[in-house]
């Protein structure tokens, strides 16, 4: 029998009970064989759980690559054949399938497997931007201290290749194997939060440079939305000209106390009052509860910080274990530092003038930095950076690309990718609800179905 055979992968902190919602609704949209008697088969990934997240975007493809290796194994022993392929993958897990791919396809494992679709939610494809906020700078400083090699990756500052370059910047050229195995795929689609995705903001999961979303309220954008799918977005036009904004209200009059309502919650949906609690309006007890918030809230931190900082420790040990054993198959880094060592330093001479005329020409001039406006235009608009005050409220809300994540985009966007977008307006960060993370534990996850039905629908047998 004929087997396709899907690959979901979880994201950062994961685990695959953040897929089940996934793997429940493609099940039961293809519970019967295709037309040519192809039988699906899910493999929702295992070996790259909660803190191994932490051991980098490489070590995660290697141990879902194997993963993989032995569901093929098993299912041969079962008298089936897998002549399909297709992974999914969220947040993190987009880019441990970019990676897993690159194995697959070095291996030769696509010479006889077809591969089918490639699909990602929510996923970090350029790296993790950066703000003109101090939050930002905080967490763009310590990320990559606090979240071992994954957080080097994340934001770019690993040194991946044996020349220097980052592992995001690597799997994005055309040139290299990552590239070339994401081309293969009949079907490529991702889908992105449009907004309030606090953990992968919308340029990066949309692959794009620019943002029509981030100033969404007040920039007169027009959205329309699937019929079918709830909460998906059909089409989006930004009007040229801005609508006037909306005159303020009377300091103290009851629209003014009505403005000063947050139109998102405040807190994470892990943190926001649950029974008995709820029901406690404008009592002393919720007062003295929120009262304490602040109070607790540097303690709440320090235990963050202390966690992330063990479980970094644990996972550059676990990662030195790795390197260090060369019992198993060849890994991709190695094999990638060899061949760079024969070739990319064989002719750095010779392309160091012309490179260094191309990133110029990719990304702009030493000194600036490149904001994705909310323009309709396709134009890249670059702004010098700023020192000091006085950034203004649009520009603090445009995310800031470094130009390797513009050449990185670019390359991507050269590839034949279907994009969807989905649009939570009111909730705190819809980086869970476009997966249904966690529908048993919040309510607010099951607004991202529509996103999900749609994928299932998509997915090709």
């Amino acid at each position: 029998m004929s087997v396709h055979l899907l690959v979901l992968i979880h994201g950062m902190w994961g685990n695959p009970g953040h897929l089940s919602e996934l793997k429940r609704i493609v099940t039961e949209t293809y519970t019967s064989s295709s037309d040519d008697d192809t039988q699906l088969e899910v493999l929702v990934a295992e070996t790259n759980s909660e803190n191994s997240t932490y051991d980098g975007i490489d070590w995660g493809g290697e141990r879902v690559a194997q993963e993989v290796a032995d569901k093929v194994a098993e299912l041969e022993q079962d008298g089936k054949t897998v002549t399909r392929f297709s992974v999914t993958g969220y947040s993190l897990g987009g880019l441990i399938a970019r990676y897993l791919i690159g194995i697959l396809h070095q291996r030769g494992f696509f010479t006889k497997v077809v591969p089918t679709n490639f699909n990602t939610l929510a996923t970090p494809h350029i790296g993790l931007p950066r703000y003109p906020s101090f939050f930002s700078a905080v967490t763009s400083s310590l990320g990559p201290k606090l979240l071992s090699r994954t957080g080097e990756q994340f934001y770019l500052v690993d040194k991946w290749s044996a020349s220097g370059r980052p592992l995001i910047e690597v799997m994005a050229d055309p040139d290299r194997i990552f590239y070339q195995a994401l081309q293969s795929f009949q079907h490529i689609r991702i889908y992105a939060n449009a907004v309030h995705d606090i953990t992968v903001p919308y340029v990066t999961s949309a692959i794009e440079i620019e943002d029509p979303f981030a100033l969404h309220e007040t920039n007169g954008i027009e959205i329309q939305f699937e019929e079918d799918y709830s909460a998906l977005i059909k089409g989006f036009k930004v009007p040229a000209t801005p609508p006037a904004p909306t005159p303020k209200p009377i300091m103290l009059s009851p629209e003014w106390w009505r403005t000063l309502k947050p139109k998102r919650p405040f807190l994470p949906p892990a943190l926001q009052m649950r029974f008995p609690f709820n029901l406690v309006k404008s009592t002393h007890l919720r007062t003295v509860l929120y009262s304490i918030l602040p109070l607790l809230l540097p303690v709440f931190i320090s235990l963050i910080a202390v966690r992330f900082s063990l479980a970094t420790q644990a996972s550059r040990a676990r990662i030195r274990l790795l390197e260090e054993d060369q019992t198993n198959t060849p890994k991709l880094i190695d094999i990638f530092a060899e061949l760079e060592d024969k070739v990319e330093h064989a002719v750095e001479d010779l392309v160091k003038d012309s490179s260094t005329k191309a990133e110029h020409m990719d990304g702009p001039p030493p000194g600036e930095i490149v904001v994705a406006m909310t323009s309709s235009s396709t134009s890249v608009t670059k702004m010098k950076q700023e020192q000091g005050k006085g950034k203004g409220k649009q520009v603090a809300a445009l995310p800031i690309l470094m130009p390797v994540q513009v050449k990185a985009a670019g390359w991507l966007n050269k590839l034949p990718l279907k994009k969807q977008l989905a649009f939570f307006p009111d909730v705190r960060n819809a980086h869970a609800i476009i997966v249904c993370r966690d529908v048993k534990r919040f309510e607010v996850h099951r607004r991202g179905e529509g996103v999900l039905r749609h994928w299932a629908a998509s997915f090709v047998l």
